[in-house]
């Protein structure tokens, strides 16, 4: 490696095996809930399609960097393995604090990767900025923050565990933008940060894996499996039919064209994870409350307002709960992740591969 890059040799070697030792650790001290391990055939596949969405989908998904490809995929498939053995031992922590009940098995593994896609997320949000041990650090601290806001989510709220989850994205995607948000701009001349047709097509594929799989991921942990299946395709459907139809009328000349709101929202979102999951997930926490208000409205006759405004309360509680905890302790994990200690990079060496990678 050249010298005019940083080594990394003497802090993400030994931080991935600190880290690997106090997960392996779960096996051996054996949390309660260890000895409760199951194994659903039937549950299985279900965790292979949310395996395959976080995994294929969002590796080609952060993809859309023209010299950047190598960072993308290998970072991503190193913190999602690092992710679910973490997210696996903090659920031990709140099973142990009589915080959360559950027992370990395919299904928790499967909440752990779900956990996990707040984490990646984020990473989207700071990609090419962020070096190893940054994302690493943010990837604890994210999860632990995660796990805490679904808690509050479950204990205070009211909001059933299952639906907890679905505040992935719109956690993830402010989180992510907090911390980017402390990071320098890149300077205007660096062109590192542009796409190419092929870096695009990589990505446009990583969006179709993860519209794949979506439905999978929004039913793993769903009461009525096929209801989810049914009402999550047919809205990703309608979304991407209206996605092309407005991407058709709002540009010039009548073409397809993607990633159009960073500009005019002088957003610092490397890979459009605002528009991409932040909207859409604020878009859908307000129409799920506005269902659930016609729902109950509907069931109850409109006859009695007081439990029909508590339900209002709880659900706008969640939401506000949910994002504003992501941005308050995004900012700081930001401020964090740019302390000397943690060796961030310069901004002329943001998006590029060379600085991390052996390149044949």
């Amino acid at each position: 490696m050249p010298s005019r890059y940083l080594s990394f040799r003497c802090s993400v070697p030994w931080l991935l095996l600190l880290l690997q030792a106090l997960f392996l650790s779960r096996a051996f001290f054996a949390f309660p809930s260890a000895h409760d391990f199951y194994f659903s055939s039937s549950f299985y596949p279900v965790f292979q399609d949310v395996n395959h969405m976080v995994i294929f989908g969002f590796g080609f998904f952060l993809m859309v960097l023209r010299r950047y490809g190598y960072s993308s995929t290998g970072f991503n498939f190193l913190l999602i393995v690092l992710g679910v053995q973490c997210s696996v031992l903090v659920e031990d922590l709140l099973l142990l604090l009589r915080l959360q009940y559950g027992e370990f098995g395919v299904e928790s593994l499967a909440r752990a990767v779900m956990s996990m896609t707040a984490v990646v997320i984020s990473a989207g949000a700071v990609l090419g900025k962020a070096n190893p041990v940054q994302l690493i650090v943010m990837s604890l601290v994210e999860l632990i923050i995660f796990h805490v806001s679904r808690c509050i989510n479950i204990t205070y709220l009211e909001v059933p565990e299952n639906l907890t989850l679905m505040h992935v994205h719109l956690f993830g995607a402010y989180f992510g933008l907090a911390v980017t948000s402390c990071f320098p701009e890149p300077p205007p001349g660096l062109d590192k940060n542009r796409s190419t047709p092929k870096s695009e097509l990589f990505s446009v594929l990583g969006t179709v894996f993860v519209w794949m799989f979506w439905p999978s991921f929004n039913s793993v942990l769903a009461e009525s499996k096929s209801q989810a299946v049914l009402s999550t395709y047919l809205a990703l459907a309608v979304s991407a039919v209206a996605a092309f139809m407005l991407s058709a009328l709002t540009s010039k000349d009548g073409k397809f064209r993607m990633r159009c709101f960073n500009p005019p929202l002088k957003l610092q979102d490397t890979s459009g994870v605002h528009f991409t999951f932040g909207l859409p997930a604020v878009l859908g926490a307000v129409a799920a409350v506005v269902l659930r208000v016609v729902e109950q409205g509907i069931v109850e006759q409109w006859s009695d307002l007081s439990s029909l405004g508590y339900l209002i309360f709880l659900e706008v509680g969640a939401f506000c709960q949910t994002i504003s905890t992501a941005l308050i302790t995004g900012l700081i994990t930001g401020l964090i992740l740019n302390i000397k200690l943690l060796k961030a990079v310069h901004v002329s060496k943001y998006f590029d591969d060379q600085f991390y990678w052996e390149h044949p």
